[in-house]
């Protein structure tokens, strides 16, 4: 009998992609819904990340971010998991432990603060007022290391002057 002999290719490091977002555009009060713009954001959001492999949805349990979230999510047949802002040290430990392709829908305050979280480049701090169409993209492979850029979706965001890194 002949041993076979174990492949030379090493095996291939999980890898889990991160795409981090704000809400979009939304009306004013203490849970509001998305506004027309806001709307049409997230269905921009779906059709950006629609080939992107997504297996994971995460949302605020707020009505904007789980309607920014739930285009993608209808189109992909994935449920809206939710977490609490408050726990962002433990969802990114959470997103990083297991491979995949993961959205994250957040608010102005969290979605950087995530990201650095997590090892990215925040960037500028987000334009509370303004600023709806930063799309944080984040690889982490098995080995540790993180990689990041900062993109915009959608349609512009009016009055989101800071230049992205």
């Amino acid at each position: 009998m002949i041993p076979i002999e174990a492949s030379a290719e090493p095996a291939a490091e999980p890898v889990t992609r991160l795409f981090l977002v704000r809400h979009g555009e939304k009306e004013a009060g203490s849970d509001p819904a998305l506004t027309p713009a806001g709307t049409l954001r997230a269905a921009a959001l779906a059709e950006r990340l629609s080939a992107e492999g997504v297996t994971e949805i995460w949302s605020t349990a707020t009505r904007r971010t789980q309607e920014t979230a739930a285009p993608l999510a209808a189109s992909l047949g994935l449920p809206v998991q939710t977490y609490d802002a408050a726990e962002l040290p433990a969802l990114g430990s959470q997103l990083a432990a297991t491979p995949g392709v993961k959205l994250v829908v957040g608010h102005s305050n969290t979605t950087d603060a995530l990201a650095a979280l997590i090892g990215a480049d925040p960037g500028p701090p987000i334009n509370d007022a303004a600023e709806f169409d930063r799309l944080y993209v984040i690889t982490l492979t098995g080995g540790g290391q993180v990689s990041s850029q900062i993109e915009r979706y959608g349609a512009p965001s009016p009055g989101a002057e800071t230049p992205l890194p």
